[in-house]
């Protein structure tokens, strides 16, 4: 039925509502779960590492926000090649797909070398910078460092998940997120308990997990999708054109997560002096949070394929109607999340952590944030719609006005006087104030100029 109804987008084929929704549903539902195993690797991580006291959960906290920084860098570039592919799927023009995706290996792996170099290069000043206190900094340095060496196998992976999912294929990548999560329990409990390794067992038994499951997404990819997998006789050269489209496309996307992530390494910055008990509190909170936020990201990634290829066949109204409806999922998606966060948040913080103070705490700014989640949703899931477009540009320079110009000061400013709780409750007028604006930009369908 998935593959059918995408058709209907291709070839120019009327959808009801009914249509449009099961379609909908169809590719988020994968794409959920792929994102929500994504999150469950951050659980076993912070679960089993959590059990070896707060000093060993705050170094990996005090580099989590910077890890998700390069992380996030390192696989913003394949979002410059899949929303090309999504398009000329929806076009029907699939050696044009195939001829996009050959020339995004080097790319990629290119920015993924770059960003290891540096990553290796700043592990060892990284914790003193980010305001860590001796007893943490050599984990953290040794996390952070195993970390960046992974970014090769990050950015393969996510190159792949993300051309199997515009091609329409949202099952296989959630698949193999689930099995990558499985071996992330397995792994982490043989390096970390087994062989002993604390901290640096986590960052070895993850970073393992990545490379196997890359490699299986690799071969899904090359030799299980039709539609990408080279054809016999098609030869791939170099073709600079969709090599500066996809940088032209990829920039802002970069620079959004630099600012979201950057503003959450400031963040962390800002909460560094509070105390060991705050910096754990807020990394597992930020943890328990994610499994909230997740389900939007993945009804944004089924936003993307969906705009994109009704983009890519002419089809503007189709692009507005999926816009329309997947935004409206992720915000009532999102309030139910919220909601199940508020009365959960004890037991989300006692499965992370056995230290009474720092699970206290959590539940605190965790029940702060759980009214932020619709509005979220909608600032998430609105990105998704909008890249599909091709608008990359003004949803990352929204993003950073909001988290500069809002959260950072507000942050700054309410830490002294109300501590932790202060920084998260900064943090939820500022995702509602996001939210707002993202869903002004969509009903105005300025983000639809970019395929003109």
């Amino acid at each position: 039925m998935k593959n059918d109804l995408l058709a209907y987008v291709r070839n120019g084929q009327p959808l009801s509502y009914g249509k449009k929704l099961k379609l909908v549903a169809t590719l988020s539902l994968p794409a959920i779960m792929a994102q929500l195993t994504s999150i469950m690797m951050q659980y076993i991580d912070a679960s089993m590492v959590g059990r070896l006291g707060a000093d060993a959960a705050a170094s990996i906290g005090l580099v989590a926000t910077t890890t998700w920084l390069f992380g996030s860098l390192s696989t913003s570039v394949s979002a410059g090649f899949s929303i090309q592919v999504a398009q000329y799927v929806g076009a029907k023009e699939y050696e044009k797909a195939r001829r996009v995706l050959h020339n995004s290996y080097p790319v990629v792996l290119i920015v993924a070398a770059v960003l290891a170099a540096i990553g290796i290069g700043i592990s060892r000043a990284l914790p003193g910078w980010l305001g860590g206190t001796a007893e943490i900094q050599r984990d953290a340095t040794l996390y952070f460092r195993i970390y960046s060496l992974t970014l090769f196998a990050m950015a393969l992976n996510s190159l792949a998940a993300s051309m199997l999912q515009c091609s329409g294929n949202m099952k296989i990548p959630g698949l193999l997120d689930s099995l990558m999560c499985v071996l992330d329990v397995v792994l982490n409990f043989l390096f970390i308990y087994v062989l002993k390794l604390g901290v640096l067992g986590a960052a070895l038994g993850t970073a393992l997990a990545v490379t196997v499951v890359t490699g299986l997404m690799l071969f899904f990819l090359w030799r299980r999708t039709p539609v990408l997998q080279r054809q016999r006789g098609e030869h791939y050269a170099y073709s600079g054109a969709y090599v500066k489209r996809a940088i032209r496309l990829s920039l802002p996307i970069a620079f959004e997560h630099l600012v979201v992530c950057g503003a959450m390494v400031a963040a962390t910055r800002i909460v560094a002096p509070i105390g060991i008990i705050a910096i754990a509190a807020n990394s597992f909170a930020v943890t328990a949070e994610s499994l909230c936020y997740m389900p939007g990201y993945g009804i944004a990634d089924a936003a993307t394929t969906l705009v994109g290829q009704s983009v890519g066949a002419g089809r503007k109204e189709l692009a507005w109607s999926f816009g329309r409806i997947t935004v409206c999922s992720g915000m009532v998606l999102m309030a139910v999340m919220g909601g199940l966060m508020y009365l959960l948040a004890p037991i989300l913080m006692s499965l992370l952590t056995e230290n009474t103070a720092v699970c206290e705490l959590g539940v605190r700014v965790l029940r702060i944030e759980a009214f932020a989640e619709p509005l979220y949703g909608a600032s998430i899931v609105c990105t998704g719609v909008m890249r599909g477009a091709g608008d990359t540009l003004v949803p990352s320079v929204m993003n950073f006005i909001s988290l500069w110009c809002v959260r950072l000061p507000l942050s700054y400013f309410l830490a002294d006087r109300m501590g932790l709780e202060g920084i998260w409750l900064a943090m939820c007028a500022e995702l509602c104030f996001r939210g707002t604006v993202f869903l002004v930009r969509l009903v105005r369908r300025r983000w639809l100029r970019a395929v003109e």
